[in-house]
């Protein structure tokens, strides 16, 4: 048995939480992958998976090996970015993650990176703040860029480094062809009136969209609703819908004839974004190269550049 290889079809089980699928991610048959589990059971003497006509769960005995399978799989990627690495040449994988609206800043730092340093290679994904926390705490990410505000829930063990304070602007297409502009700020209570298109409920962006809209005695009921931010940009025009957007998704519409950002006010909120590593685990190579980066004066120039308060 290769023992390795089991602890990756565990994993993968536990994540797609489907034989099948598990299999295909693993590039193996549905049966291989089942027997290989089988065999897992047999070295350790325990009821792993709980099976049933379709994948059930894992025994609690599973729970403890598949939280060694994921220590073993990032030691083992340790290693192999170790031994591949020189001190000023690191290589590898990197896998980051943001929340759809800081996608835009996570992008530029993956660019940087890779210009920095040719032998990393950045996976770059968009997740919900659930999705990246868990992520992270499974080491299936090395690095994720989201609200640290919510560090303090419950079973969060993460080490943060503070980018930026995401502001909020209300966003429509105005009737003219004219370049893109900034406007004057208006009222949360009055954006309220407007047909919105923001994203879906299981978004914290939303959390806190609805939370500014309470506040200013206008909860609304948006238009349109996305988990996909090109689609919340996208809306906002065609069909007389407007949008709540923070400044990093503002800065990347500039080019666009027509639209007009006014920065949102009473009330008057702000959200911390930071980088999040998972807490209290021996850095690859690659991810001391992206600490060290975004630490420097560069990064943080092109961070203010980007993101925050925009003028016209």
């Amino acid at each position: 048995m290769n023992l390795l290889a089991s602890m990756r079809y565990l994993v993968a089980l536990e994540e797609h939480r489907h034989f099948g699928r598990a299999a295909q991610a693993c590039h193996i048959t549905q049966p291989a992958l089942s027997n290989a589990l089988r065999a897992l059971e047999d070295e350790f003497g325990a009821v792993i998976v709980r099976r049933g006509r379709t994948y059930v769960g894992l025994t609690a005995e599973g729970e403890t090996v598949l939280a060694a399978a994921r220590r073993m799989l990032h030691e083992h990627k340790l290693l192999e970015q170790e031994l591949a690495s020189t001190l000023d040449r690191p290589q590898g994988q990197l896998r980051l993650a943001a929340v759809p609206t800081a996608m835009p800043i996570l992008s530029g730092f993956a660019a940087l990176l890779r210009a920095s340093h040719p032998g990393i290679v950045p996976v770059v994904l968009s997740m919900s703040s659930h999705e990246l926390e868990t992520g992270l705490e499974q080491l299936a990410l090395d690095l994720a860029l989201g609200y640290t505000e919510r560090m303090s829930l419950p079973g969060v063990r993460l080490t943060a480094w503070p980018q930026y304070d995401e502001h909020y602007f209300f966003v429509r297409r105005r009737g003219d062809a004219a370049g893109f502009r900034i406007g004057e700020p208006v009222d949360w209570a009055q954006a309220a009136r407007e047909p919105l298109c923001l994203l879906t409920p299981d978004m914290h962006n939303r959390a806190i969209i609805d939370q500014a809209f309470v506040d200013a005695g206008r909860p609304v009921q948006p238009a349109i609703e996305t988990n996909s931010v090109l689609t919340l940009v996208q809306a906002i025009g065609p069909g007389q819908v407007s949008g709540v957007l923070p400044g990093a998704m503002v800065a990347t519409l500039r080019n666009d004839p027509g639209l007009l950002a006014r920065p949102l006010q009473s009330p008057h909120v702000t959200t911390p974004i930071g980088f999040m590593a998972p807490a209290g685990v021996r850095a690859s190579r690659a991810l001391e190269a992206a600490l060290t980066l975004l630490q420097t004066s560069a990064w943080q120039a092109y961070v203010a550049a980007h993101s925050g308060r925009l003028t016209a």
